[in-house]
């Protein structure tokens, strides 16, 4: 995870990852809502509470209130997959 630009009230974060997944018992659980774009490769996000897990495409986005809980299930083993995260 690289940091491109912060204030006091926004993060945006450039991230890289390669058959990355949360572990099982492990949850995202943010101050701020976040804004996620992913740029390349693919992805599953899993949100407490929630069955169906969300598979993300090249220019798919989405908005993940605070306090969200989420994980990541998987990113694609073969090929790098980038993200653009701004919290806020």
């Amino acid at each position: 995870m690289e940091i491109l630009a912060a204030s006091e009230n926004v993060r945006i974060e450039r991230i890289v990852s390669r058959g990355h997944a949360s572990p099982e018992d492990f949850w995202y659980d943010q101050d701020k809502d976040e804004f996620v774009l992913l740029v390349r490769g693919r992805a599953e996000l899993a949100f407490a509470g929630k069955p169906d897990v969300l598979r993300l495409e090249p220019g798919d986005y989405l908005v993940i209130p605070a306090h969200t809980r989420h994980r990541v299930v998987w990113t694609e083993p073969a090929t790098d997959t980038l993200w653009l995260a701004v919290h806020f």
